[in-house]
């Protein structure tokens, strides 16, 4: 009698079995390699989008420069909301797509490197004026006034180059004692999210505030251009008078203001709800009837392309005192 062929069927069901494992395995190695080749090539085509999209922006700065030159020369004496170009999406086309760009009176704002004023050798020392001034634009808008003073007086010591803390506020050495130590700038503000790190700053406080704040190149009191100001920035208006005029009166005053806007300061602090005020010279004389700085939101368009995901933009600064206007600095991407 012959012996069953048993085993040799089951050695094929083992061979079988091992050419599917195979078959499976080689199933995941290409799956998970065709996975990273496409990751791999969509950061490349991300990539490529990135530069194509830089590539934009920069073309589109000498054109956004060369256009505030035009709307500042446009009127020597003023600069006006004429035209709309206040906020205004603006399309630039670019070769191969195109730039949205935003422009903003970069000077209707409280220029954190006010709270400081400098000498031409680098120096700088706390300001009262500018201290005043942000403490105000603190507490309208809802900080306690121990908070608002402790903020201003602590970022002027912030900026400033000695080591000497002003009253409420902190240098070096409260810093230092920091769970994470850390020193003061000692120097003009970049960008204001640097106040983020100032004694008695908190999260809530520059979320607040964060909106009305700029760093500017100088330590000018912030050139707030009556023509420009709009009703819903009033604030800033009010802030010049430290109390004595409210937001209110402050956005009822800029809602009069003539369509052609302001020929002479004289007229604008000569209304009725400003006369009283009695305000300083530094304060009536920062309000200005021109634009200087102008800070631009530009956006690329990739006009479609298979990279068009990526999304580029840009913050620039702009000074227009002389023509054309200077890009004093840029920012890729949004605030974070």
């Amino acid at each position: 009698m012959r012996s069953p062929i048993i085993p040799a069927r089951r050695e094929e069901g083992a061979a079988l079995l091992t050419v599917l494992l195979l078959v499976a395995v080689m199933a995941v190695i290409t799956a998970i390699a065709l996975e990273r080749l496409t990751i791999a090539t969509r950061m490349a085509q991300n990539g490529v989008g990135a530069d194509q999209g830089r590539a934009f922006l920069l073309s589109a700065e000498t054109l956004v420069g060369l256009r505030l030159s035009d709307l500042v020369t446009a009127r020597p004496g003023r600069t006006t909301l004429a035209g709309g170009w206040l906020g205004k999406p603006q399309a630039i086309p670019v070769s191969g797509g195109m730039v949205t760009a935003r422009v903003r009176d970069a000077g209707n704002c409280f220029n954190v490197n006010s709270l400081v004023e400098g000498n031409s050798a680098g120096s700088y020392a706390a300001r009262a004026s500018g201290i005043a001034q942000f403490a105000a634009l603190l507490r309208l808008l809802g900080t306690d006034p121990r908070a608002a003073d402790q903020i201003a007086t602590s970022g002027a010591d912030w900026i400033d180059s000695d080591q000497l803390p002003a009253g409420g506020g902190a240098e070096d050495a409260y810093y230092l004692q920091q769970p994470v130590p850390y020193r003061t700038a000692g120097d003009l503000l970049a960008d204001p999210s640097e106040l983020r790190t100032v004694n008695g700053m908190t999260a809530a406080i520059y979320d607040r505030v964060r909106p009305w704040l700029c760093a500017l190149p100088v330590t000018d009191l912030s050139p707030i251009n009556v023509n420009t100001l709009l009703p819903d920035q009033a604030i800033l208006l009010a802030m010049l008078a430290d109390g004595r005029l409210g937001p209110d009166i402050a956005r009822q005053v800029l809602a009069q203001r003539p369509a052609d806007g302001y020929g002479s300061l004289v007229d604008f602090w000569g209304q009725p709800a400003l006369t009283s005020l009695g305000l300083p010279a530094d304060a009536t004389g920062q309000t200005k009837l021109t634009s200087r700085w102008f800070e631009v939101d530009l956006r690329a368009d990739l006009g479609g392309a298979p990279n068009a995901g990526a999304d580029v933009s840009e913050t620039a600064l702009f000074d227009a005192e002389d023509a054309p206007a200077r890009l004093i600095r840029r920012r890729w991407g949004d605030e974070g």
